[in-house]
């Protein structure tokens, strides 16, 4: 239960982020690049990851090490919400506050993840797949509350409405943190733990057995693949701009978007979760890699106009290429979390799980900047869409790249007790 609801705040915290974008951009008065660093600087937190699960296995905080660092990570992101709704009025101050937000999410995140983890070790592959399921079903299902009402309520009641409804969403973290089933510990082991040569020795044995583990190739060889199948270019900002600039659509329409591509993220947890969690890894991320080319080859249909041609709409053909891809692409991303988790040993699940997650957002930033690299090589500006056909079919296609490394993951990951059934 508790996991579930740090998730489902985790998705329904957007719901503030129409109200940030319309803020930025209307009260503020930003332009397009100093919203961009505003973004990029609130993603700081997600790219040192491995540091909050360091501080949660190393550190007990008034004897827990995973309860009083959610009620504290729900606190942090009340106040930085609060900020933004009462104080905050210059872009300074947003990004500080948005920043305070984004680490409370993160930090939640390492140490709900690691929770996950205990549980899912020594599990099957299918039981480990449910967990998974759970944890981004309920982030899928926030998304989609969330997506319902940001458009709406901005238009209503005002940005700053927004955000002060949004500050109360983090304390459902603090709230569900008494669910946590934790051993306290006791005074003398907490003075062990957090003070003196006993911190020093705790703190040096986690990193040794931190670069240990990560050195190993079991670990090694598949978190490689997992970085090269996260870094491949796409051409997402290109997209956005076309479809803004060029189709003219609108903000209003675009959180329809964002719902359905919720809903769809949902879908994909759920195909994933009773159809594809008993499957090998390796068939997974091939198949889905393949498909997910193809499909991603659509968007030139929509860029050439050919789908006006075929009696289609720019926003039918939009939602309905949005859908498939978001399905195709939440399913092949939940084996990600189920290796990660899989290869994490007894006594660092937070830092060993979240250094994991962290090389692979630095596999998605990495894809974003090869690119924005691309779209400037092939002159698509907020006004030139002349190469934008190439660009898509080059991104679609260095999709497949990765798929050769493959042989990096483990062989066996189906579950043996799941082809005892299928073979009785």
């Amino acid at each position: 239960m508790a996991v579930a609801i740090v998730y489902f705040v985790q998705g329904v915290l957007g719901l503030a982020r129409l109200a940030v974008s319309f803020y930025l951009k209307d009260d503020l008065h930003l332009d397009p690049a100093e919203t961009a660093v505003i973004s990029g600087f609130s993603s700081l937190p997600w790219l040192i990851k491995p540091i909050y699960g360091f501080i949660s296995d190393s550190i007990p905080l008034f004897g827990y090490r995973r309860r009083s660092y959610l009620i504290l990570s729900g606190f942090l992101g009340a106040l930085s919400w609060s900020l933004m709704a009462t104080v905050v009025n210059s872009k300074y101050g947003a990004a500080f506050s948005i920043l305070l937000g984004s680490l409370s999410v993160a930090f939640s995140d390492v140490v709900v993840d690691s929770m996950v983890v205990e549980r899912a070790r020594g599990e099957s592959q299918s039981t480990s797949g449910s967990l998974q399921s759970l944890c981004w079903g309920s982030s899928a299902f926030g998304g989609i509350v969330s997506a319902y009402f940001s458009g709406s309520l901005v238009d209503t009641y005002g940005v700053r409405f927004v955000f002060g409804v949004t500050a109360f969403l983090p304390l459902m973290t603090s709230a569900v943190a008494v669910l946590v089933n934790e051993h306290r510990l006791t005074p003398g082991e907490h003075a062990i733990s957090v003070s003196g040569s006993g911190f020093v020795e705790t703190s040096t044995q986690h990193i040794r057995q931190l670069w240990t583990s990560v050195k190993q190739p079991n670990i090694f060889l598949p978190t490689l693949f997992i970085f090269f199948w996260q870094a491949t270019p796409h051409s997402d900002s290109a997209m956005f701009f076309f479809t803004t600039n060029k189709l003219g659509f609108t903000p209003e329409f675009l959180g329809r978007v964002k719902l359905v591509t919720s809903i769809a993220s949902l879908l994909g947890v759920g195909i994933y979760n009773y159809f594809l969690k008993a499957v090998h890894l390796r068939k997974i991320f091939l198949v889905t890699t393949i498909i997910g080319s193809a499909l991603g080859m659509t968007q030139v249909l929509l860029v050439t106009g050919l789908n006006r041609q075929l009696g289609i709409s720019d926003e039918w053909f939009s939602i309905g290429d949005s859908l498939i891809i978001t399905v195709l692409g939440q399913a092949a991303f939940m084996p990600v979390l189920v290796l990660a988790a899989k290869l994490c040993p007894p006594g660092m699940e937070a830092t060993l799980f979240a250094t994991l997650m962290s090389i692979s957002n630095a596999g998605s930033v990495t894809g974003g900047l090869v690119g924005a690299g691309l779209t400037k090589l092939f002159g698509v500006t907020r006004e030139s869409f002349g190469n934008l056909p190439l660009l898509i079919i080059i991104c679609n296609l260095s999709s497949l790249l990765p798929l050769p490394l493959l042989g990096l993951l483990p062989k066996e990951t189906a579950d043996s007790d799941d082809e005892e059934t299928k073979h009785s």
